[in-house]
């Protein structure tokens, strides 16, 4: 059994342990597990406007966020894809005089998190080269109509060929253009409508075949045609924040988005509320199966209608987070933000959304660090980034070898509880063979209110799962068990967290992953006769399992 003995949290007395009849584990895939899931499953969207925080420049690195990022490369096999954009991608015009990489102006009126009007020069393309073997996806405005759009499309194009290309030429670090951040908004945007009323699906995709084709196609062949040459002209689109039906996918497809045949990913944006909404509150909202269940059900909806049109593309989310509006304190920064984080990643993975995005920004509430220091926030790592981790070491494909690894999310019917909104397990599956398994308990545990239920002793439920016989071989192929924790002292701490009992704050080694000497680190798991294993799993936290032959 999985020893829950955890020196850290010793404050803390665990209590009702709650059993549950065994849970059947397949060791192949089953029926129903999903696609591969595509390299760089755990990626990042990082804020156009926030980018040179997060990346520094050619003098001043930021090496902070690059350990962060190089960690989930090394769980996941390859490092995070990178994308550059969001509603401030829209905003910014281009300034081939100006010396500062990117001056802003905030209008609290607009938006009190970033920059409305904004202007780049030449040297914000330096932050493409601070991280070594991170590709980008960059962000170009279609926001701008007129004179000034167009000049800035023509002038950042060459600038974005340049600084995404690689010595030899060979290998650009280059994943994909974007053309406009959630146009589906552009009519009734809060910052301020940037087309007329009447403009639909129809004049959105003649503008953006004109500008693809007459602009970005001709300067990318002429500044960088071995992007083309290596078929890595690729747009994510339509980039739709499909919170409001003013343009529809479906219909944007349907009325030949994807004439040139150069879309390579199918591009949605999710949040599963919004930071102001009434009744939003961290158990009911992010700390609830059914809510994710919910949030994510559009997305696979509208990939089930399109590949049953013949569309081939991965589905994937592009930007995403918790509470959009840059999340909420309290919710998105705390710990049941990173277990949200993990049961809403591993639910899209299992769904055959194939690659996902996290939102960023500097100081965003539902960021996963904090990359520089400003009167608002400390630089630092925060709460969801060990949500971050657990999905990348769940995913993990040995080697960095390219889409071999499947999830399967698991019944829990036959538990105590029931098929409970408050709880979550998945299978993955390396090269068909049962590699790992992740349960998600996300009942509410505020350590830090008195008044709560369950205050004095923390509850812990208890899950017993059964390797079965298939054509593998019987349960006995399995050697041995290991489990890594993720775990804090409750779902609103903000601090404290740990995964397999590393910690990643920036205090102890700038993000490095440090094995803390008062945690407990991956446990093993006893195998029982007849191949049942019993998993106790506390109350708002989470636990991976690792399985060896």
């Amino acid at each position: 059994m999985l020893k829950l003995a955890i020196l850290a949290y010793s404050s803390v007395l665990f209590a009702k342990v709650v059993t549950s009849a065994a849970i059947a584990l397949s060791l192949t895939a089953p029926e129903n597990v999903s696609q591969p899931v595509l390299k760089s499953f755990v990626s990042f969207s990082i804020e156009f406007s926030s980018f040179p925080d997060f990346a520094g420049n050619l003098s001043h690195p930021n090496n902070f966020s690059y350990n962060l990022l190089k960690n989930l490369g090394d769980l996941q096999g390859s490092n995070p894809i990178i994308r550059v954009g969001g509603n401030t991608q829209d905003y910014a015009t281009f300034n081939a005089t100006q010396k500062e990489q990117l001056i802003g102006t905030v209008n609290a009126n607009r938006s009190r998190d970033y920059p409305t009007t904004i202007s780049i020069g030449p040297s914000y393309f330096d932050s493409y080269s601070t991280w070594p073997n991170i590709s980008y996806i960059h962000g170009f405005n279609l926001g701008k109509n007129g004179s000034i759009g167009h000049d800035t499309l023509v002038d950042t194009v060459p600038l974005v060929c340049k600084a995404l290309a690689s010595p030899d030429g060979k290998s650009p670090k280059l994943a994909a253009w974007q053309l406009g951040n959630e146009p589906d908004l552009f009519k009734t945007s809060a910052q301020g409508p940037v087309r007329p009323s009447w403009w639909n699906e129809t004049d959105y995709v003649q503008e953006w075949l004109n500008k693809t084709r007459s602009v970005i196609r001709a300067l990318v062949m002429e500044n960088c045609p071995e992007v083309v040459e290596q078929g890595k002209f690729s747009f994510y689109a339509p980039s739709f924040a499909g919170t409001s039906n003013s343009l529809n996918l479906i219909k944007t497809w349907d009325q030949g988005i994807d004439a040139d045949h150069d879309i390579g990913f199918v591009d949605s944006h999710n949040y599963i509320g919004g930071a102001e909404q009434p009744g939003v509150t961290l158990q009911g909202t992010l700390m609830n199966h059914s809510s994710t269940v919910a949030s994510v059900a559009k997305h696979l909806n509208e990939s089930r209608i399109l590949r049953s049109q013949g569309v081939t593309q991965p589905y994937i989310l592009g930007e995403t987070n918790s509470l959009y509006n840059q999340g909420k304190p309290g919710l998105s920064n705390s710990f049941g933000a990173a277990l949200w984080g993990v049961d809403f990643n591993l639910h899209c993975a299992a769904n055959n959304i194939r690659r996902v995005h996290m939102h960023q920004g500097t100081n965003y509430r539902y960021a996963s660090w904090q990359p520089i220091q400003t009167v608002n926030e400390s630089i630092g790592t925060k709460t969801p980034y060990y949500g971050n981790v657990a999905v990348a070491r769940f995913l993990g494909n040995e080697g960095g070898r390219a889409e071999n690894v499947t999830v399967s999310e698991i019944d829990l019917s036959e538990s105590e509880s029931g098929a409970s909104i408050y709880h979550s397990a998945y299978a993955a599956y390396l090269d068909g063979r049962l590699a790992r398994l992740a349960v998600i308990q996300m009942q509410a545990y505020n350590y830090s209110s008195p008044s709560s239920p369950g205050s004095s002793q923390r509850p812990v439920e208890r899950f017993s799962f059964q390797l079965g016989n298939d054509q593998t071989g019987t349960a006995a192929a399995v050697k041995s068990i290991t489990a890594e924790q993720l775990i804090a002292n409750g779902s609103d701490a903000i601090t404290g967290v740990t995964f397999g009992g590393y910690s990643f704050n920036y205090e102890l080694d700038e993000g490095r992953p440090v094995m803390l000497k008062n945690i407990s680190a991956a446990e093993d798991v006893q195998i029982q006769q007849g191949g049942v294993f019993l998993v106790d799993v506390p109350w708002s936290s989470a636990v991976v399992l690792n399985f060896a032959y």
